[in-house]
């Protein structure tokens, strides 16, 4: 008899046969190639359970029992302009790219005049306009074969961003790619497929948010490609507030050349199960790279960070810290790897991983690894697990202040540390407010 998991793969292998047919011409372009090989590739392995070490934490039942229709179409009207005002990150002035359901939504995107050679527009564009860019980079980090997830992206790969930025250029302004889910009846899955470009000495500010109106439950399964080319400087950030009948599947990789920077911010306070996988890789010398991370969870939140830095060639430092907030029932994963090559000489990696635990039924699984194959290094992880120090908020209260009052100010203080080191203003100060209001809003699910 036919398992549940073997009926959600038949499921997508059928919409695939569907979506297919519905491709025109399109079907004809190398883009579906590379489609076909990863359904193929997503019928081979199927879903991992948690006998997959990588999955080992982390339960999909909810996931796979459910058949998501893919969202192959934008959904006109469906999303109005005052809708997404509330979504701009306290007003944030930026080039803003908005994808409905993955789709780009011109009539509610906006970009600033930009000087000639700079391309911030949807992938089905370039897909149609841009092949040899595009496949020189598309699916050459991310091949679709890595697991299902990475697979079911790109067999449906239809839409995302698509931003090339040439060399030499500084963009004063980020560029906020804003992806809402919406819809009322059928559940669905959107697979938004993200590729970046940064020329050779550019530098670029990345916003990447991912927030819904939906009622119903729904898969967002993302996968973004960021090019670092030499000497470039990246900060991405990546904002996760989506309902919490939604399941958040998301794939960051960070291809890095010699002498390039980046930082990575992932903020996750939203969705039922959050699977995030971000894997930087430094193909050259002279590179720095710096990973941050903060999850807020509570009720029956599952959020589930893994991340991988591969130092490739010496000379090279990373930075990775991230932190976790759990309340309620909630889980908590964190599995960080680092590899030191046998040529990375020179390397300096360090690795933290810390979780403050709200509630005693609330818990954390973390595994911070490395895996050094070169001999002069200076690598260092470690992982703490614990509850608010009762002396501080004894020290608070006897100062007047409420109980509730006291906890929300050492919880946001340990939050802090990750949301201080977003450089973009706007962004930053409303993530502040937002973080509030998820503790307060916190203690109230839990209280219920």
């Amino acid at each position: 008899m036919m398992n549940a998991v073997d009926k959600n793969i038949e499921w997508y292998l059928s919409s695939f046969e569907a979506f297919e047919r519905g491709l025109n011409g399109e079907s004809k372009l190398p883009i579906h190639l590379i489609r076909k090989a990863a359904i193929a590739r997503l019928a081979e392995m199927g879903f991992p359970t948690n006998k997959h070490e990588e999955w080992r934490f982390t339960n999909i039942t909810p996931i796979t029992k459910i058949q998501f229709r893919p969202a192959t179409k934008l959904l006109s009207n469906t999303v109005a302009l005052k809708t997404i005002e509330q979504f701009t990150l306290g007003g944030m002035k930026s080039h803003r790219l908005v994808f409905v359901n993955g789709h780009c939504a011109p009539d509610l995107s906006s970009i600033m005049g930009l000087s000639d050679g700079i391309q911030v527009g949807s992938l089905a564009s370039a897909i149609r306009s841009d092949g040899a860019l595009l496949y020189n980079h598309i699916g050459r980090y991310i091949k679709g074969d890595e697991n299902a997830f990475t697979a079911l992206n790109t067999g449906f790969m239809q839409d995302g961003a698509f931003v090339n930025i040439p060399e030499g250029v500084v963009i004063e302004e980020p560029i906020h790619l804003l992806f809402v889910s919406t819809g009322r009846d059928a559940s669905f899955v959107s697979t938004p497929r993200n590729l970046i470009i940064v020329g050779k000495n550019s530098q670029v500010s990345i916003v990447e948010s991912y927030v819904s109106v939906a009622g119903v439950p729904y898969l967002t399964n993302t996968v973004t490609e960021i090019v670092a080319s030499e000497h470039a400087v990246i900060e991405h950030d990546k904002f996760q507030d989506e309902s919490l009948n939604a399941f958040h599947v998301g794939t960051t990789h960070f291809q890095q050349h010699a002498g390039s920077n980046i930082i990575s911010n992932s903020i996750a306070i939203g969705g039922s199960i959050v699977r995030n996988n971000v894997t930087a890789v430094l193909g050259g010398e002279g590179i720095e790279c710096t990973l941050n991370g903060l999850s807020l969870a509570t009720g029956q939140q599952l959020v589930d960070n893994h991340t991988a830095i591969d130092h490739a060639n010496p000379n090279c430092v990373s930075h990775e810290l991230y932190k976790s907030i759990l309340d309620g029932k909630s889980r908590g994963v964190f599995n960080g790897k680092i590899f030191v090559r046998k040529d990375a000489q020179k390397t300096d990696a360090k690795q933290t991983n810390k979780t403050l635990l709200l509630s005693d039924e609330a818990t954390i699984d973390t595994k911070p690894q490395l895996e050094i194959f070169a001999d002069d290094v200076k690598c260092t992880h470690g992982a703490t697990v614990g509850q608010l120090d009762e002396e501080q908020v004894f020290y608070l209260r006897s100062r007047g202040m409420a109980l509730d009052a006291a906890r929300d100010i050492l919880t946001f203080a340990f939050a802090s540390d990750v949301i201080s080191r977003i450089h973009i203003d706007p962004l930053r100060e409303q993530l502040d407010a937002m973080i509030h209001h998820r503790l307060r809003k916190g203690r109230e699910i839990v209280d219920a």
